[in-house]
């Protein structure tokens, strides 16, 4: 599995997006406010999961984070420059 899908479907999982498919996500895509739609709640709960999930150190108050999560693009960057 690609981590662009991997991504997608911890997305899908921790935010319970029930209506949402690994297919209707696109990598470029917004995740916040257009796009997806998550809101401050979600982003919470999705830096818990990706910190849980690939053991990364997130700063939430940084506006460096807030770029790192504008799409599963540049989650992907985020988490690879991690590694």
């Amino acid at each position: 599995m690609s981590l662009h899908t991997e991504l997608k479907t911890l997305i899908i999982e921790t935010l319970d997006l029930e209506d949402i498919r690994v297919e209707d996500i696109a990598d470029d895509e917004p995740l916040f406010v257009e796009g997806l739609g998550l809101d401050s709640i979600d982003a919470l709960e999705l830096g818990l999961a990706l910190k849980k999930h690939y053991q990364i150190s997130i700063d939430a108050n940084s506006e460096q984070t807030r770029k790192h999560f504008l799409s599963v693009n540049s989650l992907a960057d985020f988490i690879k420059s991690q590694a």
